[in-house]
């Protein structure tokens, strides 16, 4: 398996090189070369069966099955229910995919842990040392740390916006007491930090300095890592008697969970539809609406995750909406960094809504979602989740799966105003209040993060 860039289409890259480098040299994002389909075995396996499959797939020769395994092993190891996933049924027509049951109460762990086994497999085979740069609204920082923290190979610098994840967010990144890990709390948004993470990753300095890579969602091997539960969901709602594909409804900010489902529809999964779901951070909605990608300050919102204004995995879509042109991708994401803005040409915007859809949610019908959904159902969901559920509501394919991304208690000021109860515990939470906390607080400026490092 070969891997090319989203800005040049010449494949010259393996799996570990995607893996390792997170960023192509030229910017651009790397894609494998060709989309593998999924045996009927693993489109009818368990969680596992279906995640060495598709990692498998995707790494090729670069690392061995025994690595594979390992890594699948580790991913299985932490979560608190033998289904991984498990699929809920909210009504006749509506269902909920919880996707929150890892080491951090957060759907980022289902690739994170995978990342991470595959990233220190790779190392030791080559001998080599890794900085690891990791932008995050909340949750991905989180799972990072937790995946990452004590490697010996890896050094992890997290940058999350100061005051814009939720306390237990934060908590779960600074409270870490490995001596790899280094906290930056940004002052600015979610956009800064991945801005960030961009400019150093182009940084020769650093380059000459060693290895970097990034494990946010522009790494390949992480994006990856989601495609199996849109596969496991589809093959339960099979066995429950549900023959349709579903339409999934997916709370978005950087657009790769969207993305991986995408890319699980073109391995052979029963995928109907895709929606991306975003809250009043809506640049991605307006894109595929209006035709014009815009770049706005992201507004502070309840689901604070989601506080994205500049998706970067949108990407990938645009390249194989545009036929995987490198050129056309270039133009277009160059004049969206150099302006601020770009215009998709008409037949690009219609290819792309050809693929997926977005709708935006703003905060009241959040909150009222939330209550909606305790009273129907009996179940609390965080923020995000309650993005997911209100756009379903508006879907009229049957059947349609959200996307449970986080478990409540990972918000309890949020869902305390909202439905005026406190969230159940999550067991991997606790501990975290009372604990010394270590970062750094940085200006969202190239030269003061290197200052730092």
């Amino acid at each position: 398996m070969r891997y090319l860039s989203t800005r040049d289409g010449r494949p010259e890259a393996d799996f570990t090189d995607a893996l390792l480098n997170g960023l192509a040299p030229d910017g651009g994002l790397y894609v494998p070369e060709t989309w593998p389909a999924l045996s009927a075995e693993a489109l009818s396996g368990d969680y596992g069966r279906v995640a060495r499959e598709v990692m498998g797939a995707f790494a090729g020769d670069a690392l061995s099955a025994a690595a594979i395994d390992r890594a699948v092993s580790r991913l299985l190891s932490g979560f608190d229910t033998p289904e991984v996933t498990p699929l809920l049924r909210l009504s006749d027509r509506l269902f909920l995919l919880e996707l929150h049951h890892g080491p951090t109460a957060a759907f980022k762990d289902l690739a994170m842990q995978v990342a991470a086994s595959l990233t220190e497999a790779a190392l030791e085979r080559s001998g080599e040392r890794l900085t690891l740069f990791v932008a995050t609204s909340g949750d991905t920082g989180a799972a990072a740390v937790r995946a990452f923290e004590g490697m010996n190979r890896v050094r992890l610098v997290v940058l999350h916006p100061l005051d814009r994840v939720s306390p237990i967010q934060r908590r779960q990144m600074t409270t870490a007491t490995a001596d790899n890990v280094l906290n930056l709390a940004v002052e600015g948004d979610f956009d800064d930090c991945q801005r960030l993470v961009k400019q150093l990753l182009a940084h020769e300095s650093l380059k000459a300095d060693g290895r970097i890579s990034s494990v946010n969602s522009i790494n390949w091997a992480r994006l990856a890592g989601q495609v199996p539960y849109y596969v496991v969901a589809a093959e339960a709602l099979r066995r429950r008697g549900v023959e349709a594909p579903a339409t999934y409804v997916v709370p978005t900010g950087n657009f790769g969970d969207a993305f991986a489902g995408w890319v699980a529809a073109r391995m052979g999964a029963a995928v109907g539809g895709l929606i991306a779901a975003v809250n009043r951070n809506d640049a991605l909605a307006r894109a595929l609406q209006t035709g014009v990608y815009a770049r706005a300050a992201a507004n502070p919102t309840m689901s604070v995750s989601m506080d994205v204004q500049a998706p970067s995995n949108f990407e990938r879509l645009v390249f194989e909406a545009a036929g995987r042109d490198p050129e056309r991708t270039r133009a277009v994401f160059e004049t969206f960094t150099r302006d601020g803005s770009v215009t998709l040409d008409d037949d690009l915007l219609r290819r792309l809504r050809d693929e997926v859809s977005a709708v935006s949610v703003g905060e009241a019908e959040t909150a009222q979602e939330m209550r909606r959904t305790l009273a129907e159902t009996d179940l609390i969901v965080c923020p995000h989740t309650a993005v997911a559920l209100a756009a379903a509501r508006r879907v009229e394919a049957v059947p349609v799966v959200a996307l449970a991304t986080a478990h409540p208690a990972k918000f309890p000021e949020a869902v305390k105003e909202s439905v005026h109860r406190e969230p159940p515990p999550a067991w991997v939470l606790e501990g975290l209040i009372g604990r010394p906390e270590r970062f750094t607080r940085v200006k969202p400026e190239l030269e003061a993060v290197l200052a730092v490092l």
